[in-house]
């Protein structure tokens, strides 16, 4: 988050904006807005880093981070989408995990582990976002998108996305 007024300023209006796909978090809860800075001349560039390389939503958020800051009277804005350093779900915030929690979604816990070589860590069980059991099991590695897997609960037998751990 920008120190500079003029720039913090501007990513609040970026702060804003929803995803798309998931309308109940904003790209800052999900981690996506990277930073805001305001030059000399008023211009705003904006850093956006998606989920994933091939994240669909991207050119949208794009196009509503322009379109925010635009209406706010900005006249000069600029958006680049940033690969590096890679997305990771510990960039989420606490907030827009219990928003994901609320709307359905389970979040990810945990934290995404350091890739070395060795073995890779997987998670046991998920509790379901709707009773809390871990009765839980996976239906598809993919679920609505990349990032999110199809889980069902085995108690109250409602099917739900789980948002992996990246």
């Amino acid at each position: 988050m920008p120190s500079d007024p003029a720039a913090r300023a501007a990513w609040d209006v970026a702060a804003t904006v929803t995803d798309p796909e998931v309308p109940v978090l904003t790209i800052e809860d999900l981690g996506v807005l990277r930073s805001v800075a305001v030059d000399d001349d008023g211009g705003v560039h904006v850093e956006l880093t998606p989920t994933y390389s091939g994240c669909p939503a991207m050119d949208a958020m794009r196009d509503d981070v322009v379109l925010a800051l635009t209406h706010a009277g900005y006249d000069d804005v600029d958006v680049r989408m940033v690969l590096a350093p890679a997305w990771t779900t510990d960039w989420m915030s606490e907030s827009g995990k219990d928003k994901l929690r609320k709307y359905g979604i389970q979040a990810p816990s945990g934290h995404a582990p350091v890739r070395d070589a060795g073995p890779i860590r997987l998670q046991m069980a998920v509790k379901c976002p709707r009773c809390d059991s871990l009765n839980t099991r996976e239906l598809a590695r993919f679920g609505s998108t990349s990032c999110k897997a199809l889980y069902e609960c085995r108690d109250c037998l409602e099917p739900f996305d789980y948002f992996k751990v990246l």
